[in-house]
């Protein structure tokens, strides 16, 4: 287990305060951290880590954050300590995906999960902020033109792409990660790629979500640096993991290429589909 993975970056500073690298916090660690920065939910209630019940359901458990504040918690298991850490981390985002959760069940008729809550799911679980100040570079990603896009584009990648890993389930596996870690996207255009000053645009980006369909996939080993691997172009040629998209359309790929060089009046040349 490590928790230098690039993807943890942003949460540096609560991983040095709770002192995760030595062991998992108790939840009076994690409620005075709260506290001491305030944090509320969507009713603006204070925020508190609870104990969790093993019977608990995915509805009770929003309904209680939403109601009481309270946020069932199993601090022996990395996935509700990750959990805990990005509602430290960005409070406003986890507050509005709770919110959002509740408006979404208030309009349920049964038990079951709507497509809303599907996607807010992904988004709580496997989210990841794709912050960029260029929309064909979001295109290309949609499109899973990973070649054009980690490869021929990744200085524009490195250099106008920000990447936040919000989903608790995501970060728990990035605590031992593997090339086929895919999340799934909240595409983000801004001119700032400073999560911090980008989490009020995410948190209202919600609104706007209402089935899994625009959260694109990513398998989030392919950004640039969050694996040593990736620095040679071969590492996305695997498409067991940069998968084709079922439909691809060329446009914004083909743009981004440089133009192939005319043949001359003499050259023979065959037709071949393009890939």
């Amino acid at each position: 287990m490590t928790l230098d993975h690039p993807a943890f970056a942003p949460y540096r500073q609560l991983i040095d305060a709770l002192d995760l690298v030595r062991a998992m916090p108790t939840l009076a660690q994690l409620n005075t951290l709260a506290s001491a920065r305030g944090i509320t939910q969507a009713n603006g209630l204070p925020l508190r880590f609870v104990a969790a019940s093993s019977h608990l359901s995915a509805r009770d458990y929003e309904t209680s954050i939403l109601q009481s504040g309270q946020v069932p918690t199993r601090a022996d298991t990395w996935h509700d300590v990750m959990n805990a850490v990005v509602w430290l981390r960005f409070p406003r985002f986890k507050a509005a995906l709770n919110a959002a959760h509740g408006e979404a069940i208030g309009f349920e008729m049964d038990s079951t999960r709507g497509r809303r809550r599907d996607a807010l799911t992904m988004l709580d679980e496997s989210g990841v902020w794709v912050m960029s100040r260029a929309p064909a570079l979001h295109a290309l990603l949609v499109e899973h033109a990973w070649q054009a896009l980690f490869w021929e584009q990744r200085h524009a990648v490195e250099t106008a792409m920000q990447f936040v890993v919000v989903g608790h389930a995501l970060l728990e596996k990035l605590l031992a990660p593997y090339p086929a870690i895919t999340g799934k996207c909240l595409m983000l255009v801004t001119d700032a790629l400073d999560p911090d000053a980008v989490e009020p645009q995410a948190a209202a980006a919600l609104s706007t979500i209402h089935s899994p369909c625009p959260l694109a996939p990513l398998p989030v080993q392919g950004v640039p640096g969050w694996d040593t691997a990736n620095a040679n172009a071969a590492y996305y040629a695997n498409q067991a993991i940069f998968r084709p998209a079922r439909i691809n359309p060329p446009s914004v790929a083909t743009r981004l290429r440089p133009p192939t060089p005319a043949p001359s009046p003499d050259h023979q040349t065959s037709e071949y589909p393009l890939t």
